[in-house]
């Protein structure tokens, strides 16, 4: 009885195997739903941050304070602008590329200035260094929307 199980447990893993084989050849990665899907994964982390600059002012002002920054609440209003205005960018498609270009630059900027890693001792650089390459991963997938476009499902499609 239990070679028997076991035996059909096998044929079945085989199926699957088989099934998942077929299922992944015949695939392909060029429906539209990717492009959206990857435009609003990337436009959360801006909403939510956006929104937090805005509700959250006098804090976000006094954390931009420890980085001795001048004009920190013309930079702050700026900071929300490109994150809630590329937000609605990301998300409808709309002059996707630009905004892709310049939350990318946003980026670069943001991710040197407050998770400088390397000036800092022991698990408060370790933790630094993770936001820097989390950083520097979102900044790479805006530059591939700025490079290949927001897809046929967009506002600003050609």
């Amino acid at each position: 009885m239990r070679l028997a199980s076991g035996r059909k447990q096998l044929l079945i893993r085989r199926w699957h195997s088989e099934l998942l084989f077929v299922y992944l050849s015949l695939m392909k990665f060029d429906h539209p739903i990717l492009p959206l899907l990857g435009r609003l994964l990337m436009a959360y982390i801006f909403f939510t941050s956006g929104i937090a600059k805005v509700f959250s002012w006098d804090g976000n002002i006094q954390y931009m304070s420890t980085r001795h920054l001048p004009a920190i609440p013309v930079l702050l209003a700026i900071a929300a602008v490109i994150e809630l205005g590329g937000t609605i960018c990301l998300v409808t498609g709309y002059q996707a590329r630009v905004a892709a270009l310049v939350m990318f630059g946003y980026m670069i900027v943001l991710t040197l200035i407050f998770h400088n890693y390397w000036s800092l001792p022991g698990n408060m650089a370790g933790m630094q260094e993770t936001q820097f390459r989390k950083n520097l991963a979102i900044a790479g997938g805006l530059l591939f929307l700025a490079y290949s476009g927001p897809g046929r499902w967009s506002l600003g499609r050609k």
